[in-house]
């Protein structure tokens, strides 16, 4: 059972930093795409970046140019780097992996999920 513990949430002021990593209980390199998504109170889960096995990066329209995704397979572990962090950026976010069998067939595995909160 794969099992994705994130880490690195927290209170943050506008402005600010935050770096969340996501840890896999085996080689990453085994999932095809890996990635954050994140929901806030009362709106719809949205995917913030994800990076594909050959590092292919796609990020949401309103992360692009502030957050960095990144992954360390040595590690087995994924990053996101946050940077002028908003307001609306308070979520919870979730690490996800997925692996990708064929065109149609393919399994995520998610992570518990970590606070991000950023103060006006």
């Amino acid at each position: 059972q794969v099992q994705l513990v994130e880490s690195g949430g927290g209170l943050v002021q506008s402005g600010g930093s935050l770096r969340l990593s996501c840890t896999a209980s085996g080689s990453i390199s085994n999932f095809d795409v890996t990635g954050w998504y994140r929901q806030a109170p009362g709106k719809e889960r949205e995917l913030v970046a994800s990076i594909t096995e050959s590092s292919t990066t796609n990020y949401a329209d309103s992360v692009k140019g502030r957050f960095t995704i990144s992954r360390a397979n040595a590690k087995n572990t994924v990053y996101l780097q946050m940077n002028s962090l908003k307001h609306e950026d308070t979520a919870d976010y979730y690490c996800f992996a997925t692996v990708a069998y064929s065109a149609i067939l393919n399994e995520t595995y998610w992570g518990q999920g970590t606070q991000v909160t950023v103060s006006p």
